[in-house]
């Protein structure tokens, strides 16, 4: 595992393009970028219009038809995906600092997680390229049923910007591994590592033209992508107000499917027979400051029984106070600022808006002294109630909920969201109530005894209700990106 290296910014070459065709694409800049850990203006950032939005699909479409990346050997495009993924590794001090230049991830958490998770997850998807198929259906013996697994042809893939390497990865792969092309719109605030990754994977042997990458803001770009009659599928990861837009639009130009992994407001369940107090507030807080709560399965509302309440709280407080800003090039930085000013001045409103209502202020939310960035502490509310704004809204920061409950069933209740279901956690030595959990929230992802993904890109991740539709990771992920056709054949003609 690669560890942090501290690197000058101001020395890092920013690919504020287009990819197209192979090729970097410049273009009157439009659209500012900044660092979020000191506000610097880093460029600014071209805009893809309609035209060259159509371009690009129509191009992804036709390689996928000339190339042979469709028809060949399955085997083959595993063999591509895997060089991708060595260059990968290879360029990865480059591609970390990339990374780390315009997102909220330090160059420590780049180095050490976000890219190596990305080579370890494009290896997993060129596993699968062969793995996929049709079947044969049962029918009467002198008949033949089959159903046989085809790419739609070009995905339509809109990434977010939280962790733009990771989440961006995650929609190109399965559908290159199941054949398709991809063109791929990352967040206008965070473009420039996904055009590295797009550099690379020619290198690695993907045609040119198959995967582009188009800059630009959603109501514009990633709406003429969406849009876009060519595109067959369409992958989103975001809020759950823009994942609605997208699926509007997806039904007035197709309709086509769409897979959407949106907002998320995670309840955590502690129960009164843990074990290790210690490890679980060590768990609590992580799971509301990695990324400093800009995740969306941000474990954000604690559900705590009360016998273990005011122990496991002050365990919690404790730790929350022990972070500090800093630079993200830094190699000793850990914790991230918030990626926008306008979005610090959201979160901090949305809790003074919780306070106004009732609530109560265990660890109040404040601003860090800091090179320059939004870097807000984390805060901890109790008091709280279910209409609480910081309890029914993704506030995407730093900001952990209280609520206490007597039994099960009082904290399953609380657990339930009018709006959200992308996951949850529970905490307990329990194994017969730890499963009743299970089974009863609704959630796309359970955690029991931890909290947060892993390494097991078998897993597939997504959400229930307003927190989505479809996955991403594991085999689910590929399948969405395969149609299938149905065929009976008789023997004599």
């Amino acid at each position: 595992m690669m560890t942090g290296i501290t690197f000058d910014p101001t020395l890092v070459a920013l690919p504020n393009a287009h990819f197209v065709g192979g090729n970097i694409l410049k273009g009157e800049g439009a659209i500012p970028v900044h660092a979020p850990s000191d506000g610097r203006l880093l460029c600014h950032l071209p805009e893809a219009g309609a035209d060259l939005v159509d371009y690009a699909v129509c191009l992804s479409r036709d390689v996928q038809m000339r190339s042979g990346w469709a028809t060949c050997a399955p085997r083959e495009r595993g063999r591509v995906l895997r060089r991708w993924a060595d260059l990968v590794e290879e360029n990865a001090i480059e591609l970390a600092r990339l990374e780390t230049a315009c997102s909220t991830r330090p160059i420590a958490e780049t180095t050490a997680w976000d890219v190596p998770f990305t080579a370890e997850g494009i290896r997993f998807f060129a596993e699968y390229a062969d793995k996929l198929g049709g079947e044969v259906a049962a029918t009467q013996s002198d008949l033949l049923g089959m159903v046989l697994a085809e790419p739609y042809g070009v995905i339509g893939a809109i990434a977010p910007w939280n962790f733009p390497l990771v989440m961006g990865s995650w929609k190109v792969i399965p559908a290159l591994a199941a054949g398709n092309g991809v063109v791929l719109k990352p967040s206008e605030m965070t473009p420039f590592s996904i055009v590295r990754l797009a550099e690379l994977a020619i290198d690695a042997g993907v045609p040119a033209g198959l995967f582009n990458v188009v800059q630009g803001t959603g109501p514009i770009t990633g709406d003429a992508l969406a849009r876009h009659p060519v595109c067959g599928k369409l992958t989103f990861t975001g809020s759950t107000r823009t994942g609605i837009e997208i699926m509007k639009a997806a039904a007035e130009s197709g309709p086509k499917p769409v897979t959407l992994e949106l907002g998320g407001k995670s309840p955590q369940i502690v129960f009164d027979d843990i074990r290790n107090i210690d490890a679980v507030a060590d768990r609590i807080l992580r799971a509301f400051t990695g990324n400093a709560g800009q995740v969306c399965v941000s474990g954000s509302r604690l559900i705590v029984q009360r016998a273990v309440h005011d122990a496991l709280l002050e365990k919690i407080v404790q730790r929350a106070q022990g972070f500090s800003s800093g630079a993200l090039e830094k190699a000793e930085t850990r914790y991230s600022p918030i990626i926008s000013e306008r979005q610090a001045t959201s979160i901090e409103a949305a809790v003074y808006d919780s306070v106004q209502a009732g609530a109560s202020t265990l660890l109040p939310l404040s601003r860090m002294d800091g090179p320059g960035g939004a870097f807000l502490s984390p805060c901890i509310l109790t008091e709280v109630t279910p209409q609480t704004r910081a309890v029914k809204d993704e506030l995407f920061g730093p900001v952990l909920t209280v609520q206490t409950f007597d039994d099960e069933a009082e904290a399953l209740s609380l657990a339930s969201h009018a709006t959200y279901g992308l996951a949850a956690g529970v905490h307990t030595s329990d194994l017969g109530r730890a499963m009743r959990a299970v089974r009863n929230l609704k959630a796309g992802t359970v955690w029991v005894n931890r909290y947060g993904r892993s390494s097991d890109f078998v897993i597939p991740t997504g959400g229930y209700g307003g927190s989505g539709i479809g996955k991403d990771l594991g085999r689910q992920a590929v399948e969405a990106n395969l149609r299938y056709k149905s065929v009976l054949m008789a023997f004599e003609g």
